[in-house]
């Protein structure tokens, strides 16, 4: 079975870019599907981006797709998240999960995805 350990969330000013890291451990993680879903308080786990694996397509949330660049390097077990031009809004926990989804569950955090990390927090200040 997988697990993920994300790094790389901290505390930024508008307009500046950070880049989180996933690191999956497991025999198999290269086979799963990675993605980035973020949770502000008192919010449901949002859909951020995916990545299907071996580094297949790549989906996002509307509002992070000009902004966001989810890729990832296989033979490292790390995917990553390139988040430039953060906004204020942008703040909140963000969480790695690796699984299996079909096409239809790759944006949902309930169905999509069995493996999930502690969560990084971003926090952006205006």
């Amino acid at each position: 079975q997988a697990h993920v350990v994300e790094s790389g969330g901290g505390f930024v000013q508008a307009g500046v870019s950070l880049r989180l890291s996933c690191e999956a451990s497991g025999s198999t993680s290269s086979s799963l599907t990675m993605a980035w879903f973020q949770q502000a308080p008192a919010n449901e786990r949002d859909f951020v981006a995916a990545i299907k694996r071996y580094g297949g397509p790549t989906y996002y949330t509307d509002s992070v797709k000009s902004r966001f660049t989810i890729s990832r390097d296989n033979a490292k077990n790390t995917a990553y998240l390139q988040m430039n031009s953060l906004k204020p809004e942008d703040t909140a926990v963000y969480y790695c999960a690796a699984g299996n989804p079909i096409l239809s569950s790759i944006r949902n955090y309930v169905s999509g995805y069995r493996t999930w990390g502690q969560g990084t927090q971003v926090t952006v200040s205006s």
